[in-house]
């Protein structure tokens, strides 16, 4: 028998007498304190325990601003004649929503857009070029609107295309609505833990939905002025902008015992 056996054998007679604090014999091991270990392994897989509910809450607000979006429509014989006609129409139309009162920054103009007119009741006959740029005037007031759109045909302005309503005070409404919408998550989850034979705890985790924001409105234009060739007696053209639906949508997870 090798020495390594001879080792081998010892530390194997060792471990199997209970209570002995060492070996006796040739490949006798020194005495040490042997580390404790326990009779059992324990493997634990502990998820937190939460109900997660839905909650949607809605305020509503009624609008002070309107963002308005224009179109200036031109038809011509030849595409670059319609180019510079609807050029010359657009330069007129911004020229006169800055003597209303618009802001510089508050005018953008977008989609720009140039197409044949065909006369298709004597086959496709090239008839003439057809242009529409829109117009996007934003930071308008509730008290401008009316005025606004009825001024606008004389300017040069042929097409109103989309009218969109906003409020000012779009920040308050939604903390208030994702106030009710935190209300509303904690009731609905005091209910399924009643129903479960559960207690209801804290708040652990809330996930706010992002929103459209299409509400939003930050900050104010001038004043329209009544000067420079508008007419005090003109009648205004009616506008109603009811009321805005300001949404607040949250997921909550709530601790249960």
């Amino acid at each position: 028998m090798t020495a390594i056996q001879k080792f081998l054998s010892a530390s194997v007679l060792c471990l199997t007498v209970s209570g002995t604090a060492g070996c006796t014999g040739a490949a006798q091991i020194p005495q040490a304190s042997a580390p404790s270990f326990p009779n059992y392994l324990e493997v634990r897989n502990v998820e937190q325990n939460v109900i997660t509910v839905q909650s949607t809450e809605t305020v509503k607000a009624v609008p002070d601003m309107a963002e308005i979006r224009f179109g200036v429509s031109t038809q011509e014989k030849t595409a670059k004649a319609c180019q510079e006609k609807n050029n010359e129409d657009l330069t007129k139309v911004i020229q006169f929503l800055k003597d209303f009162g618009i802001a510089e920054e508050s005018i953008q103009t977008s989609n720009y857009g140039l197409n044949p007119i065909y006369d298709w009741s004597s086959g496709q006959t090239l008839t003439g070029y057809e242009m529409e740029t829109s117009l996007t005037v934003s930071d308008v007031t509730i008290d401008q609107t009316g005025t606004l759109l009825t001024a606008c045909v004389d300017a040069g302005i042929n097409n109103i295309n989309r009218i969109t309503y906003f409020s000012s005070q779009y920040d308050a409404c939604y903390q208030e609505a994702l106030t009710k919408a935190i209300d509303s998550a904690r009731q609905k989850a005091q209910a399924i833990a009643e129903a479960g034979g559960c207690t209801l705890g804290a708040v652990v985790h809330v996930e706010e939905y992002a929103d459209s924001q299409e509400a939003r409105y930050n900050g104010y234009a001038k004043a329209a002025k009544t000067a420079g060739g508008f007419e005090a007696s003109m009648e205004d053209m009616a506008v109603e902008p009811g009321q805005v639906d300001i949404e607040a949508r949250i997921s909550v997870d709530f601790s249960i015992q």
